[in-house]
């Protein structure tokens, strides 16, 4: 039985990356790129890690592509990128500072704020989705999503100064596409209106404008549905239709409060 179990698996299932390996790269490779760590001083360290991480990657890469010439080639790109990514995560870093009043410095948000760390490794799986490295960015997104709750698809376009608060909860569809400026609070679920597979090919998840605010648990379904520019969309909405430019969008609901306190007796009076 066993045999036939691993003849058939070998039949149906391609070359896998390991996932621990695809882990410690994953937290590797951020700390290389903001030197995080007293070893980092030392410029000498800083080549030989990257020397070390190319490597690393070259096997993941020749583990899911079978091919070691196509994976070297793909790291040369992909590191040959990162300076622009450094640049671009740079931009999302002032955004935090920015508009976040809780960031007291530079070492707190790239130690302890999920979302910049979210950020940070959807642009770097980003590249390998672009590149088509097939099941890897998908996985190195996954164990994000598993370490801050907050689930970027690498397929995803994400413009500039992007900045996540707080962040639990989180989803970006595959096809969405964020412009320059966005703002996003915990709980937001940038969706689909159908999940059916002959729509894989098609854009099944909304398009966010410029300078846009999205507030807590809102959800925005729709590969049609455009959010306009300088928009705020409020908590708790539900939008499966576009917003136009400007758009200030929320959820009434009515608060009433009523005092605890007892009521004195009443007064009775008899003649």
């Amino acid at each position: 039985m066993g045999e036939l179990i691993f003849q058939r698996n070998k039949q149906k299932v391609r070359k896998l990356p390991d996932k621990q390996k695809v882990v410690l790269w994953t937290e590797a490779v951020f700390n290389w790129l903001f030197s995080i760590g007293d070893a980092y001083d030392n410029y000498d360290f800083f080549q030989s890690k990257e020397e070390e991480l190319k490597q690393e990657l070259i096997d993941l890469l020749t583990n899911v592509l079978d091919d070691t010439a196509k994976a070297q080639t793909l790291v040369v790109l992909l590191f040959g990128r990162l300076t622009e990514i450094h640049a671009k995560l740079e931009k999302d870093l002032e955004a935090v500072f920015e508009f976040d009043p809780a960031a007291k410095s530079r070492s707190e948000v790239l130690v302890s704020y999920p979302g910049f760390f979210a950020i940070a490794i959807y642009r770097i799986s980003h590249e390998l989705w672009e590149n088509k490295v097939p099941v890897l960015p998908r996985l190195i997104s996954e164990y994000v999503h598993s370490k801050t709750g907050i689930d970027i698809h690498p397929g995803a376009k994400i413009g500039e100064r992007f900045f996540i608060d707080h962040g639990t909860g989180i989803v970006i569809g595959e096809t969405s596409v964020i412009g320059n400026e966005v703002k996003m609070y915990q709980g937001v679920t940038l969706g689909a209106l159908t999940v059916s597979k002959d729509k894989a090919e098609t854009k099944r998840h909304p398009t966010i404008g410029n300078n846009v605010t999205i507030y807590a648990n809102a959800t925005i379904l729709g590969g049609a549905t455009i959010i306009g520019d300088d928009s705020i969309i409020g908590g708790n909405v539900w939008i499966t239709n576009s917003i136009p430019d400007k758009s200030l969008v929320y959820h009434k609901s009515e608060i009433i409060i009523k005092s605890k306190a007892k009521f004195p007796e009443p007064l009775n009076f008899v003649i």
